[in-house]
């Protein structure tokens, strides 16, 4: 049972440094000389960074993933500590569910952002906006860290709904 107990916290730590990592890190969309995110455009020769702010036409669209990315962050972190308390509050023989559904909300919301970028990328990148031609990039690695994220929350969601606890 301690295996077990061990598993599902290196699991739900994975999950939220993977959420930290791809919310933070600059690369969603790379290409030869730049990287975005959902916070700012680098130039990777000179490394300047610009800010993505509302003068950009694209902005709701990136306020989205921003918000929804910092929430699922923040409810797999509160998931966690919800899943501390209820090791020691619930009695033997009763189910996660408090923390399965915080942990689902974070899945929800790291799947919404990630659709979102998915859904608008085209839109975003091929402005006159930028200082640099970033049109001709492709996903990051941080991209592709979201959509992991997205598929360990759900996991580690559906797990706490079925674990009981044991003495």
């Amino acid at each position: 049972m301690l295996i077990l107990l061990a598993f599902i916290i290196v699991f739900h730590i994975t999950s939220a440094a993977l959420l930290f990592i791809s919310t933070i890190d600059n690369a969603w969309w790379v290409g030869d000389n730049f990287s975005t995110d959902v916070w700012r455009i680098c130039v990777t020769n000179t490394t300047t960074c610009t800010a993505i702010t509302d003068q950009f036409n694209d902005y709701q669209s990136i306020q989205a993933v921003q918000a929804t990315m910092v929430l699922s962050t923040i409810f797999c972190c509160v998931a966690f500590l919800v899943f501390i308390l209820q090791l020691f509050r619930l009695k033997q023989g009763e189910r996660f569910v408090l923390t399965s559904i915080i942990q689902l909300l974070s899945c929800l919301c790291v799947m919404i952002a990630a659709s979102i970028y998915t859904d608008r990328h085209e839109e975003l990148h091929k402005r006159n906006e930028y200082n640099i031609e970033v049109s001709q990039g492709q996903y990051g690695y941080s991209f592709i860290l979201a959509w992991i994220a997205f598929a360990f929350t759900l996991i580690s969601g559906v797990m706490y709904l079925v674990l009981r606890k044991r003495k």
